[in-house]
């Protein structure tokens, strides 16, 4: 027996979260891997699973949780042995297949990183996905020529996990960061610690642009927000400005003119980590170890209990969060 989170949902379509004891028979059968969670993390798709939003979520009852850390107890693949400390992020773990809002989580050994040599297991969920992502949106930003003489780079939804840890990122490596929220009079200290240089208030960004194109502000964006803001933030690219899209917590619609695109040849670049090949994983959370400013990662997290989680879960659909949270399993 272990103790989890479950997310189930009755006939009249109430989606409800409960914590008990699940049984070892509840975990998938398929996966080959049987890890001893320590560590879970919070983000905004959890959020929506925890409250039945999105449509994420499709067969229930369900363990919820995209994201985890741990050891292994059990390995079927000569890859992973009892006792290898390992991290678990993206393949629609936690949606159509129990996540990591448990103390045991069974999975497939394809989907598993071994820990990074320098990162402890809480450091791991502190990073998480959020971080992952945000070192694949810096390199989405160099691929296209973006340096830190290339001029201000905009982080959206700055003071959220993938925001934080991409204000800190670009910060390290010598980046003008420009960083927009909606909270600056709650956030903006935090934030500027963080390393960034601009607070942007949301409310400049939220309405869609009147105009195709705007003055030419911006080397490069990590977008987090999608939406209006995104289509406003495209009239606002300099010259062969690119954009890092991450993530749509503004809307799916991108209201835009091809302008931008033919007159001043921006780009547009999709960043998805949820099925990243193996390697590449490797390598982001290698490059984080090498990269990121690890001794600054206590500053932005908060650690709750599963007890804690179900009401967490609407904070940061409302956006009341700020940096990573993480559960202590």
């Amino acid at each position: 027996m272990f103790r989890g989170l479950t997310v189930t949902k009755s006939d009249d379509g109430v989606v409800s979260a409960s914590i008990g004891q699940l049984d070892d028979s509840f975990l998938p059968e398929e996966g080959e891997v049987t890890i001893k969670v320590h560590y879970a993390g919070l983000n905004y798709k959890d959020g929506l699973c925890l409250n039945g939003l999105g449509a994420l979520i499709r067969d229930y009852p369900r363990i919820p949780g995209v994201e985890c850390a741990g050891e292994v107890l059990e390995s079927r693949d000569d890859r992973y042995k009892p006792g290898d400390k390992v991290v678990m992020t993206g393949w629609r773990f936690g949606e159509t297949w129990h996540g990591g809002f448990a103390e045991k989580a069974k999975v497939k050994a394809d989907w598993l990183v071994p820990l990074a040599d320098g990162l402890s297991l809480r450091q791991s969920m502190i990073l998480g996905t959020a971080a992952l992502t945000a070192i694949l949106g810096l390199q989405a930003l160099e691929k296209c020529g973006i340096t830190k003489d290339s001029g201000e780079v905009l982080v959206t939804g700055a003071a959220g996990g993938v925001g934080s840890l991409s204000v800190l990122l670009l910060a390290a490596h010598g980046y003008e960061v420009a960083a927009v929220s909606g909270r600056i009079k709650e956030a903006g200290a935090y934030l500027t610690a963080l390393g960034a240089q601009t607070l942007v208030p949301r409310a400049e960004l939220a309405e869609p642009a009147k105009k195709p194109l705007e003055s030419a502000r911006w080397a490069g964006c990590i977008d987090n927000v999608g939406g209006p803001m995104l289509g406003r933030i495209i009239g606002q690219l300099k010259y062969g400005g690119t954009v890092a899209s991450i993530g749509n917590a503004g809307g799916n619609d991108l209201p835009a003119s091809i302008l931008p695109f033919l007159l001043r040849g921006v780009n547009v670049l999709g960043i998805d980590s949820v099925f990243q090949p193996y390697q590449s994983c490797v390598n982001g959370w290698n490059r984080l170890v090498a990269e990121f400013p690890l001794d600054r990662l206590e500053e932005m997290a908060t650690e709750i209990t599963l007890d804690e989680l179900p009401e967490a879960g609407k904070k940061i659909l409302e956006g009341q969060t700020k940096g990573r949270w993480i559960i202590a399993l």
